[in-house]
Order: structure tokens, then C-alpha cells, then sequence
């Protein structure tokens, strides 16, 4: 029952990325659909749902076996919500499919070290988001964190899962570029972590001495 439980709330997370993926590609203006993205990470958060970009960079701080294991079956649960709603959106045929094609193929012309740098940064901008949800109960981290990786141009990997399935395009090196975002994302999140936690140590340390 566990595990149905990780895989159910990281379909609902890949729902409403899917949700959130597809206002951004039906809006014209791009700064006020990378805004309306906000509302996927917003409920996400605020439901306690599962999203693996969100859930990654605190890896360093709780590593224990069930922690790893919710965050893969989240991931798993974000493939299937993504990929079936991309599928659903093609099957209702809806006009911004054309532009997923477009963006995805763009996507499937970068260089490996383009896909990874793009991927780390969104990685490290989806770790301050969340984190600052929950150390200071406030979406402002969300609402300004979220725009700013699309409109810069960083790689989401369960919006690219979505994007890709929107777009129709089933390959190898699709199934390839996604695994390089999602290695790309969790590194990102979890150096932020990482360095976090090494900054807060020698705080404790120089408190001690005082």
C-alpha cells in the first residue's frame, strides 16, 4: 500500500505539471505562461504531493532507504501522469501539441553539456523554491523561482517528460536526453543542499567556540 501510495502522489504531481506544461505552451506571451506554470508547483507543495525535482535536493539531509525509495516511485509516478496526460492532449488535439513538436526538437539538438548545465540550474532554482516553502511557509521562492528557470531556458525533467509525450516524439535518445535532465536536476538540487548544510555546520561550529 506504501508504495501504490509514493507512485499515486507522483501522479497527481505529474498531472498538474502536465496541466502546468500545457497553459505554458497554449499562452502567447511567455512571461505571463511561465507565470501561470506557478499554480502546478503551488498545489503540488500545498497538497503534499510527490514531485521528483521538488523532493531530490533534500536527499543529503534524509537518506534513509524509505526516502529514496518514495523519491524513485515518485519519479516513476511522474512519468506515468505526464506521459498519459501528453498522450490525452494529443487525443483531444490540441492545438499547442505543434509547439511541443517544435520545442522538443530544439531540445534534441543540444549538446550533452548544453542538456546537463541547463538541467543543474533549473535543479538548483526547484530546490530553492521548495525549500523556502517549507523553512518559511511562503510561495514567494515558487512564484519567482518557477519563471525564472522556464524564461531562462533551464531543463525541467517531468516537464520535458510531458513535452516530449505532447509532441509524439518516441526515440532512444529521447529516453536518453530525459535521463541526462533528470541526473542534471538532482545535481543541481542536491549540491545547493550540500552546501547549505556545510555553511550551517561551520555556523555550529563558530556558535560552539563563542
Amino acid at each position: 500500500m506504501v508504495i501504490l501510495k509514493d507512485i499515486m502522489l507522483g501522479i497527481l504531481s505529474g498531472i498538474l505539471i502536465s496541466i502546468g506544461g500545457s497553459v505554458y505552451l497554449a499562452t502567447e506571451n511567455r512571461i505571463a505562461g511561465a507565470v501561470l506554470f506557478c499554480v502546478a508547483l503551488l498545489c503540488i507543495c500545498i497538497r503534499g504531493y510527490s514531485l521528483f525535482t521538488g523532493k531530490v535536493g533534500f536527499i543529503p539531509r534524509n537518506h534513509s532507504k524509505s526516502e529514496i525509495s518514495a523519491l524513485l516511485l515518485g519519479l516513476l509516478g511522474n512519468l506515468i501522469g505526464t506521459v498519459a496526460c501528453g498522450y490525452l492532449m494529443r487525443l483531444a488535439e490540441m492545438p499547442f501539441c505543434s509547439i511541443a513538436l517544435n520545442i522538443c526538437n530544439g531540445k534534441l539538438e543540444q549538446s550533452i553539456i548544453s542538456c546537463l548545465i541547463r538541467a543543474v540550474f533549473c535543479g538548483i532554482l526547484m530546490y530553492m523554491a521548495v525549500s523556502i516553502y517549507r523553512e518559511k511557509n511562503t510561495v514567494i521562492g515558487i512564484l519567482f523561482c518557477i519563471p525564472v528557470f522556464i524564461l531562462s531556458g533551464f531543463e525541467h525533467s517531468v516537464a520535458d517528460m510531458f513535452y516530449f509525450a505532447a509532441s509524439g516524439i518516441i526515440s532512444m535518445w529521447a529516453c536518453g536526453y530525459l535521463w541526462l535532465v533528470i541526473i542534471g536536476n538532482a545535481i543541481g538540487a542536491m549540491l545547493m543542499c550540500i552546501f547549505e548544510m556545510f555553511c550551517n555546520k561551520i555556523k555550529e561550529q563558530k556558535d560552539a567556540e563563542q
